[in-house]
């Protein structure tokens, strides 16, 4: 059995990942900075019979991160797919006008080198397997960068550069990196952004893999 580490775990779309995943068989890795939000959400999944264990990890602390993904695929067995969908911090999203440098610190460790942490963690062990899937999850700013969202727009667009290498980079080995663009908000009302239609479409993204960028809905003019 093999397992599905979702890092920025919560009771939305995260939850709706694991469910789904867990559903089609993988044990189940949820990763977040509260640990208050993982019991919950464990026990959750294992009502409806999907193993599943939480893990308190930082992306803004590489070491909390790399050992919990190293546990998961001990504990649980091998990693084969990674999820990466944390939310940012609301003070990532100042005006371009309003930035300094000191403001993209955070934003570039957590968009970039958390990213780039978790897939050294687990690619070992997906060379291992001989396959595995590397699923990003964005807003629009990725694509579109919005001056009132200014961290974001930048770190976002440094996070889409390296998932797109690392789909070129890793294809030969049998390693998918997809990215999901999410332009507007996830409400359990929206056709294709509620967390059910976008945890159907990761998986999708996971089975098919087809391609690089995906989007859950056109993004607006």
């Amino acid at each position: 059995m093999t397992t599905f580490a979702l890092v920025g775990a919560g009771p939305g779309l995260g939850l709706a990942c694991a469910r789904r995943f867990g559903a089609a068989g993988h044990t189940v890795a949820l990763l977040s900075r509260n640990a208050e939000h993982l019991d919950p959400l464990v026990a959750e999944l294992n009502r409806d019979s999907i193993q599943a264990r939480g893990y308190t990890a930082d992306v803004l602390a590489p070491d909390s991160l790399s050992t919990a993904l190293r546990r998961a695929g001990e504990e649980l067995g091998p990693v084969e797919v990674l999820q990466f969908s944390p939310v940012p911090r609301a003070d990532f999203m100042k005006p371009v006008l309003e930035t300094s440098p000191a403001d993209l610190n955070d934003p570039l460790a957590f968009s970039i080198k958390g990213p780039l942490n978790c897939v050294n963690t687990v690619l070992p062990g997906m060379r291992a397997l001989g396959r595995g899937t590397l699923l990003f999850v964005n807003g629009g700013s990725a694509v579109r960068p919005h001056p009132d969202r200014a961290g974001t727009s930048i770190a976002f667009a440094g996070e889409s550069a390296y998932a797109a290498m690392l789909h070129q980079a890793l294809a030969d080995e049998n390693i998918h990196a997809a990215q999901l663009i999410v332009p507007g908000a996830i409400s359990p009302d929206a056709e294709h952004s509620s967390p059910s239609a976008l945890a159907e479409r990761l998986y999708s993204l996971h089975t098919d893999r087809d391609g690089f960028r995906h989007y859950a809905e056109p993004m607006p003019d």
